[in-house]
């Protein structure tokens, strides 16, 4: 074991969340791209959108709580997690890799079905994430103590993990969106493979409270970990209804409405096969290339602000107050910060300032949950565990696919993207209330 793990030092602590930070790349690249690549490339309307996001919640409802399954009980190549997320690292930059090239793989097999083939590529992508998702979170628990270390722990992975982030949907909005695809190629393959060889992960999982002092082993809270599953689903439904959908949100009303207007009419035309008007092909340009500038901005912007706030915000707040009402308060924050968007924001400024304040909720969401949840069950099944709470993600993410895309489609005004996601964020706060804090 290397000095710097062994004395837990803030060097260890970024290490560490390095390969979380690798899948959250990753994943900004699929929020910051598949959306815009397969609405502006390949003239899919929304709901078909919310199709081929569905792919990637169904493998992870099998592939998480499997692969944490399976690597709470192996060992190899020096490590129950380093395997899983180094091959899963390669198979996600090379999914990346295929997001911009899916028209030229549909062109080479011949399959003849654009929908088909990005499917599969979708699918690809978030199974690859997934395998790698599940170890990089348990594997903070494996090398961390109970309490305020493993609070850090997630707590600096995900400020590791938003900074990155922030710049990956900066290299999007600044240098266009394929320039993003081949950087992150490189920082996936970096940051999954090469911080395994400097983390020695323990053969056997031992429970250790904040003193290294060896404890008894927690039992496995079923009741508060229901609790835990449906408060984080709320959360994820909400946050992942603005992913997918605020392009509708931004091609409605960033725009002026005889704008607006004239591109619904190049959607019809695209679809039909039929040839654009000079004037018709500068608005499909417009707003193709406008919109793909600001969701990279909104989504650097959410990241970027955010960064800082889980290791120098919320973890010394959750030590003096408590996880839970920091958390509460965080989503309080962001499910206020949706509703102003959705009743007032009709300009691209408005929405970077609103983004800005909903960010405390963002960097809540993806950091405090894995520390609350991580000492409700027994470290040896850690993998397996992580694996369950995934699907608070990914059954969220299946219904903002599957359905709440379909409605969004038929709704005329897209505002309701932003409603969906406050009510959401506002049940996710009332149902963390139930969830009991640990005592010190």
């Amino acid at each position: 074991m290397l000095n710097f793990q062994q004395k837990l030092t803030n060097t260890f602590y970024v290490v560490l969340g390095l390969p979380s930070t690798a899948m959250g790349f990753g994943l900004s690249i699929q929020i910051a791209v598949l959306s815009w690549i397969l609405s502006t490339k390949f003239n899919l309307d929304i709901h078909s959108i919310g199709i081929v996001w569905a792919a990637g919640p169904v493998a992870g409802i099998l592939g998480q709580p499997l692969i944490g399954l399976i690597s709470d009980k192996v060992w190899f190549l020096g490590g129950r997690r380093r395997p899983f997320i180094i091959i899963g690292g390669i198979l996600t930059a090379l999914a990346v890799l295929a997001l911009p090239n899916i028209g030229a793989i549909n062109d080479f097999l011949g399959i003849g079905s654009l929908m088909a083939v990005a499917i599969t590529v979708a699918l690809t992508l978030d199974l690859a994430i997934n395998i790698s998702f599940n170890p990089t979170r348990a594997i903070i628990a494996d090398v961390t103590p109970e309490g305020a270390p493993r609070t850090k722990g997630y707590t600096w992975m995900q400020s590791t993990s938003n900074l990155f982030g922030s710049l990956a949907y900066l290299a999007g909005a600044l240098l266009g969106n394929y320039v993003l695809i081949y950087i992150g190629v490189f920082v996936i393959l970096g940051f999954s493979i090469i911080p395994m060889f400097f983390i020695k992960e323990p053969r056997e999982l031992i429970n250790t409270n904040e003193n290294n002092e060896i404890v008894e082993a927690t039992s496995t809270q079923w009741g508060q970990l229901f609790r835990i599953y449906g408060a984080h689903f709320f959360s994820w439904l909400g946050v992942q209804t603005m992913f997918v959908y605020i392009i509708a949100f931004l091609q409605q009303k960033m725009f002026s409405p005889d704008v607006v207007e004239k591109y619904k009419i190049v959607q019809e035309l695209k679809q039909k096969g039929v040839a654009l008007t000079d004037e018709l092909a500068a608005i499909d340009k417009l707003i193709s290339d406008d919109t793909g500038r600001m969701i990279g901005i909104t989504f650097f912007l959410l990241n970027a602000v955010s960064f800082l706030m889980p290791a120098f915000l919320l973890e010394p707040l959750a030590r003096k107050m408590g996880r839970i009402r920091v958390h509460v308060a965080s989503l309080t924050v962001m499910a206020i910060g949706y509703l102003i968007i959705a009743m007032f924001v009709h300009t691209p400024l408005m929405l970077y300032i609103m983004i800005s304040v909903v960010c405390i909720g963002w960097a809540a969401v993806v950091s405090l949950p894995f520390a609350i949840m991580s000492e409700k069950v027994d470290k040896s099944r850690m993998g397996y565990f992580m694996g369950i709470f995934n699907l608070s993600v990914v059954l969220p993410q299946l219904t903002t696919s599957l359905f709440i895309g379909y409605f969004i489609n038929t709704t005329a005004d897209k505002s309701i993207v932003f409603y969906i996601s406050f009510v959401s964020l506002a049940i996710s706060a009332l149902m963390w209330l139930l969830v009991s804090e640990k005592k010190a």
